[in-house]
């Protein structure tokens, strides 16, 4: 039980934009809870995508944000996917501390009513890049996407890559308000929980399938510590529109969950929409082409670049991008 000393209520003013980072002690679990709105909004909005597209795209953004934010030096945090589907690219840039930025490719002819993230995505894979900095090594995790969404995809990559037992929720939904004239806007939130128990033994997992055992042989299993079944179904019984509820606080959200076993609260850390491109930035990218290639850009007398991150646009005169 917590040390009355050291309770509060939960504050009931939402805080959006922002991670709040959590513990429940009793439990041996610590976690993540995200709740984007202008930023998210601004991220999607800015390229006008066809809902379908900005849902699944916001979903991403969500996750990258609950990953991304575990940095502890001022790199960057990378989720891409590659699929077959009708979303055939997604690209989400978190700089650490508290900077996002992310797009989508996608075919509007593939776009057909009601889909889910998995039929969106398709078949393809996920990867997940930490970039420390320059002269620094990279760290890249790979996930097959084959009929998976955003959790199932973060589930495996945590089996998989960290070894560490995970639970996460994302969602994200639009907002219509009538107050003034229709409004429409983006909404998202998610949770990542993780069992962190003192005693190591206690987040065994089983072994992973080794793909050549002989058939018959039985399956390695490695019964879930009490304590984690217990987060595990806790987190379970979250709602999106708990997540996704402007009006509902991340305290609010956790007393709710786990006020029985008490979770301790840490400063938010906020995050916003911020691109990192500039003049400067894309005429340096522009001089790593070949004069045939700076050539090739020159319409109508000029050189236009766009970034596929925020849209922004950039113009230049055949001689300010090197064009002999």
């Amino acid at each position: 039980m917590p040390d009355p000393a050291n309770v509060r209520a939960p504050s009931a003013i939402p805080v959006d934009d922002a991670i709040l980072p959590f513990e429940v002690s009793a439990l041996d679990v610590r976690g993540r809870l995200t709740k984007l709105g202008p930023a998210l909004d601004e991220i999607l909005t800015k390229h006008d995508y066809p809902a379908p597209v900005g849902k699944v795209l916001g979903e991403a953004i969500v996750l990258t944000t609950l990953l991304g934010s575990s940095l502890k030096f001022d790199g960057r945090f990378i989720l891409q996917t590659q699929t077959d589907g009708p979303v055939s690219l997604i690209v989400v840039d978190f700089m650490a501390p508290d900077r996002l930025r992310a797009y989508a490719r996608f075919d509007a002819s593939r776009l057909n009513g009601p889909q889910t993230t998995a039929e969106l995505l398709g078949r393809g894979h996920l990867a997940m890049t930490i970039d420390q900095g320059a002269n620094m090594s990279r760290y890249q995790g790979l996930v097959a996407l084959d009929g998976a969404n955003f959790e199932d995809a973060a589930h495996e990559y945590f089996l998989r890559s960290e070894q560490i037992p995970t639970r996460v929720r994302i969602a994200v939904g639009e907002e219509f308000r009538s107050a003034g004239g229709p409004k429409h806007r983006w909404r998202g939130g998610g949770m990542l929980l993780q069992f962190l128990p003192k005693a190591p033994e206690r987040a065994r997992q089983a072994d992973l399938h080794p793909g050549d055992a002989p058939e018959g042989t039985e399956t390695h299993t490695v019964p879930d510590d009490d304590a984690w079944v217990e987060g595990q179904s806790l987190v379970g019984t979250i709602e999106d529109v708990e997540l996704i509820d402007p009006d509902l606080s991340g305290e609010r959200l956790l007393f709710r969950l786990f006020h029985e076993r008490g979770v301790r609260v840490f400063d938010h850390q906020p995050v916003g929409a911020q691109c990192s491109c500039s003049r400067d930035a894309v005429a340096s990218m522009l001089a790593s082409f070949s004069p045939e290639d700076r050539a090739s850009m020159v319409e109508n007398d000029k050189v236009v670049v766009t970034c596929e991150f925020c849209s922004s646009v950039y113009q230049f005169s055949p001689e300010e991008a090197g064009v002999e």
